[in-house]
């Protein structure tokens, strides 16, 4: 298994310095100085806001107490529910099954991997509950 801490959780303090140097950023500018790769950086997204550390603000993410829960925890609900039904997942069955596209998918993710509830096996390319 991969150890989201690692992959989600480290993504999370490269935002969270980032953004407590700059103060407030366009997801587009926080991205590129990042250089996270799509999965990490949503991932991450996710992370940080069931830590209610991040909130959006038009364009721009900065730290905060969160405004993303509303959106950001009923996706993951979605997830959860999917992989409780299914048991192992890829991320395109996900995106299927959850009617999610992959930014919403991975904020979802993170934010369940930050509540320790999923997991991923790159043999499998899969996601399940732990």
């Amino acid at each position: 298994m991969v150890n989201l801490d690692t992959i989600f959780g480290e993504s999370a303090g490269k935002i969270w310095t980032t953004l407590y140097e700059e103060e407030v950023s366009p997801e587009s500018r926080l991205k590129k100085k990042t250089k996270l790769k799509d999965h990490e950086f949503y991932g991450a997204i996710g992370w940080l806001a069931r830590e209610n550390k991040i909130r959006k603000d038009g364009k721009a993410l900065t730290l905060g107490e969160t405004n993303l829960t509303p959106e950001i925890g009923r996706n993951a609900g979605r997830v959860w529910k999917a992989l409780n039904i299914w048991e192992e997942l890829t991320d395109e069955d996900l995106v299927e099954l959850t009617d999610l596209n992959k930014k919403d998918l991975f904020s979802a993710l993170g934010w369940l991997a930050r509540e320790d509830k999923v997991e991923f096996d790159p043999a499998t390319e899969k996601w399940k509950l732990k």
